[in-house]
């Protein structure tokens, strides 16, 4: 089963993430509450994928893709972003980011994308 990474700053948004996850037969996650410490939990636990909130304190999605990617050029990555924020999405996808999730999102588009990215 894969694991996953889920980073937002909001603890009530890593824990619906996981919720609807869950539905989807997700059971190993990760979490991370800022982009600095999303970095250190990547190389720490190698996640299958990553969910990467764009807006958070400390480093922002954008900054700690960047730094995922250089890291490891392979990694998937899935951006979640509010609406409007449509040109930071076209700059994580340029990135490398594979996706995105606009929220509030369905949770069936969630684990849709999920298994998508993951090949399942």
């Amino acid at each position: 089963m894969a694991k996953i990474l889920i980073v937002d700053d909001a603890a009530f948004m890593r824990m619906m993430i996981k919720e609807n996850l869950k539905k989807g037969g997700y059971i190993d996650f990760v979490e991370a509450g800022n982009g600095e410490i999303a970095i250190a939990k990547y190389t720490e636990t190698q996640p299958d994928m990553v969910l990467l909130d764009i807006t958070m304190p400390v480093m922002d999605g954008i900054a700690a893709l960047r730094e995922i990617k250089k890291m490891a050029p392979e990694a998937k990555v899935v951006m979640c972003s509010a609406m409007g924020q449509e040109g930071m999405v076209i700059e994580a996808i340029k990135l490398g980011a594979l996706d995105f999730i606009v929220k509030p999102f369905k949770p069936e588009r969630l684990i849709q994308t999920v298994k998508k990215v993951l090949g399942e």
